[in-house]
């Protein structure tokens, strides 16, 4: 049985996916979009009125992937929900060693286009925003008082280890992110007990 035909809204999203993760949203054009797409300029325009709408759709769709690795990992099983926490923190950091990893897409756009009332800005700060709420609700699941502050620390280290997973790929040690982001969860914890 044959699956679900992609439509071309579904094709020109996924072509612009792949091309402004890896070449950047200002290196690619609407052009090469639909000719990697294969759909006609009409049915592009149809879609997506403009770039911008193309590049909020990106943003749209990478949220959505990342909503979905966390549902993932609220839902697996563990002995505790620190456990948990600790884990996530070691995705986080395998991600980093993904091939063709180039950072955050939030960042990246937020760096691309410095104008906050770029609708790509306004929307990657916006999705970088829904990123650490799904974080904080892993956080104050594993039973941490200081749930916001722990999430702020983390959004630090993390965002820091991207740049540094994405211009150092040879030097980048991952483990040294999920350490130190482990550090500071024990930490909070041990406060917790106190």
């Amino acid at each position: 049985m044959e699956g679900k035909k992609e439509s071309a809204s579904e094709r020109i999203l996924r072509v612009a996916d792949d091309l402004f993760y890896r070449e950047g949203i200002r290196a690619v054009g609407i052009d090469r979009i639909i000719a990697e797409s294969g759909v006609a300029k009409a049915s592009f325009y149809r879609n997506f009125a403009t770039k911008d709408d193309l590049i909020v759709a990106y943003l749209e769709h990478r949220l959505g992937r990342i909503v979905n690795f966390f549902a993932r990992a609220r839902s697996e099983p563990f002995d505790s929900e620190p456990e948990r926490l600790r884990s996530l923190m070691d995705k986080l950091a395998e991600n980093m060693k993904q091939y063709g990893y180039r950072g955050c897409p939030f960042m990246n756009t937020a760096v691309e286009f410095p104008d906050i009332e770029h609708p790509g800005h306004a929307k990657a700060l916006e999705c970088r925003s829904a990123l650490w709420e799904e974080l904080e609700q892993v956080v104050q699941q594993a039973g941490i008082a200081e749930s916001h502050q722990l999430v702020e620390q983390i959004r630090m280290l993390w965002s820091g280890a991207v740049m540094v997973a994405y211009i150092n790929k040879a030097e980048f040690r991952p483990e040294l992110f999920s350490s130190a982001a482990k550090t500071l969860i024990d930490s909070q914890l041990a406060a917790n007990e106190t």
